[in-house]
């Protein structure tokens, strides 16, 4: 390990590893103080802060703030570091590159080339010295588009996760609110529940009711039970109909297998949905050139992750929270997602205290996310006992959509009556669509205009009474 040095008038400071540093140069949070791990002191911080800005980006491929022979997430993200891609850069300092990603010279296309050269913890590193309009500027010029039976991503979009909770896995519950969320354009990035009651033959039950009611009204969407993937790998193989595969994932080997998983088992189910086919086909690449012949929508994969998690499970390795949920971004990479969330206010306080630690994390997570090439997305949320609010939602939301999200949550009235926590609604969703300027995915976006949804302008109608195609939905009858 190398010792980190730095001067502030006649005080010295001291950093005896890179993890240290990386620790003690994160913007507060609740979260690394409770792993006694943050900075000491704001004069600290900034000692920190301007160590970590000159040390040379190739630093971090000769230290690792978790042990190579100890951990396979280290392991993959060293071994399958693109040296050709990371070449441009490889010269800069940390506060060099933060100079240029803020430049006009790190554009899209230069920014979509850097990705696969870029380390989780460079990008922490940048982030823990840049402000959030700073983390706003850069996430918006990157984009990261990805297709199944829609395409996320796009310039001009925003997608949401339609999340149609019940208590009971009630079926009738759970097509009003799918119901609800449609008419407000909401469902675009998926159609995903996290059930009440977590078996295989409850998921399967689950999986067949999305698919009747995406089947029937011809939806370019996708569905998702957020189940454990071994629960989803069972439904696979007794034949239910499988869009996507969920798994919550972390930084570490140590943190995956608190969740009961490790890569070769994320690798399996990746191959069995894949084998599956049920994507649609496109007719155009992912930026938007014709194809000789149609491709089929092949990404299978959603991701949730959170700040807080490794601790949690006690597998951080004395790195700070942000740090380590950045490596759980090159978990993600690594299997091509359609979806990666992370769930930002929802482990809570204990980990980030306030409305300001959830925004700045929402933030970094979405600029690191973005950055190493991840199709990001956020729950902008939080429980009831932290110190935050809706209008903290509503200023994150804003931020995370002017920096280029690719989706939000949509939940009726905001309130998750299963989780018991408080999130993005269908009308936060509609709200910042049209102060931003921002659309649906273009396929879902034209069957909202063949529905009577949207005007072919892409602006809601919220009509008075429900199109005639879907009144069997508000009786949940799907036959």
């Amino acid at each position: 390990m190398t010792v980190h040095r730095h001067t502030i008038g006649a005080r010295s400071f001291e950093f005896d590893s890179l993890a240290t540093l990386m620790a003690r140069a994160t913007p507060e949070r609740s979260g690394d103080h409770l792993a006694g791990v943050a900075a000491r002191s704001a004069e600290e911080r900034v000692a920190a802060q301007m160590t970590l800005a000159a040390l040379p980006l190739k630093h971090f491929l000769s230290e690792a703030v978790v042990p190579y022979e100890a951990d396979e997430v280290t392991r993959l993200i060293l071994d399958t570091h693109d040296a050709q891609a990371f070449a441009p850069i490889a010269h800069l300092t940390v506060g060099d590159f933060r100079n240029w990603l803020l430049s006009d010279e790190a554009d899209e296309l230069a920014l979509a080339a850097l990705a696969p050269g870029l380390t989780p913890e460079m990008v922490a590193a940048v982030s823990k010295i840049m402000r959030n309009q700073d983390l706003i500027l850069v996430a918006r010029k990157c984009r990261v588009v990805t297709r199944f039976r829609g395409t996320i991503g796009l310039a001009g979009r925003m997608s949401t996760r339609l999340q149609p909770n019940h208590p009971t896995d009630d079926a009738a519950g759970i097509a009003a609110s799918t119901f609800d969320g449609l008419l407000y354009g909401s469902g675009d990035a998926v159609i995903g529940i996290n059930p009440a009651t977590d078996n295989v033959p409850q998921v399967m039950r689950l999986l067949d009711m999305l698919d009747a009611v995406i089947r029937r009204y011809d939806i370019p969407t996708q569905s998702c039970v957020l189940t454990h993937v071994t629960n989803t790998m069972e439904a696979m193989k007794r034949g239910a109909p499988v869009d996507l595969v969920f798994q919550s994932i972390g930084g570490t080997e140590g943190t995956n297998t608190s969740f009961g998983i490790n890569l070769a088992l994320l690798a399996e189910a990746r191959e069995m949905a894949l084998a599956l086919k049920r994507g649609a086909l496109f007719d155009t690449a992912l930026d938007g050139s014709a194809l000789a012949e149609p491709v089929r929508g092949d990404h299978v994969m959603y991701f949730e992750t959170g700040q807080g998690s490794a601790l949690s499970a006690g597998a951080h390795h004395g790195c700070d929270q942000q740090t380590i949920e950045a490596r759980a971004y090159a978990v993600a990479r690594h299997f091509r997602p359609l979806l990666v969330n992370t769930v930002v206010g929802f482990i809570g306080p204990e980990y980030l205290y306030d409305g300001k630690q959830i925004i700045r994390a929402g933030l970094e997570d979405h600029f690191c996310g973005k950055l190493l090439g991840v199709p990001m997305g956020c729950d902008i949320c939080y429980t009831n006992h932290a110190e935050a609010d809706q209008n903290d939602m509503d200023v994150l939301l804003t931020l995370l959509g002017a920096a280029g999200i690719n989706f939000i949550m949509g939940i009726p009235g905001s309130d998750d009556v299963m989780l018991n926590y408080q999130t993005t609604s269908f009308h936060d969703a509609l709200y910042a669509r049209r102060v931003l300027g921002l659309r649906a995915a273009p396929e879902f976006e034209a069957w909202l205009t063949r529905m009577r949804i949207f005007s072919g302008e892409g602006v809601a109608r919220l009509e008075s009474a429900p199109p005639p195609a879907f009144e069997k939905l508000l009786t949940g009858s799907v036959a």
